[in-house]
């Protein structure tokens, strides 16, 4: 059985014991979170719309961390102008425990 949720403008496809990487959630380490937009979930037949409407999806948030460095440079020819910047992208791990249907 798998399921399809939406958080943090993403949707990712998840099943029970995934461990995933979500946009960062105001949720501490070892706390309880569960995702309310499922969009559908998938097994033996395939459930959309109403019917997934009370379902969702809970899981154990195992770490705040960091993802790797993008670099991003300006420059505008013959004027002299550049500028560097770096960014570290913060996510939440994410373990799937339960899919509720």
């Amino acid at each position: 059985m798998y399921a399809i949720i939406a958080t943090g403008g993403k949707q990712y496809k998840v099943s029970e014991g995934d461990v995933i990487y979500v946009e960062k959630l105001a949720a501490e380490k070892d706390s309880a979170v569960t995702f309310d937009q499922v969009l559908a979930i998938g097994g033996d037949k395939l459930a959309v719309g109403d019917e997934v409407a009370n379902a969702s999806v809970s899981g154990k948030v195992l770490d705040q961390v960091k993802g790797s460095k993008v670099i991003v440079y300006h420059y505008k020819r013959k004027t002299g102008y550049h500028k560097k910047n770096g960014h570290r992208q913060a996510y939440t791990k994410v373990q799937i425990e339960k899919i509720n249907a």
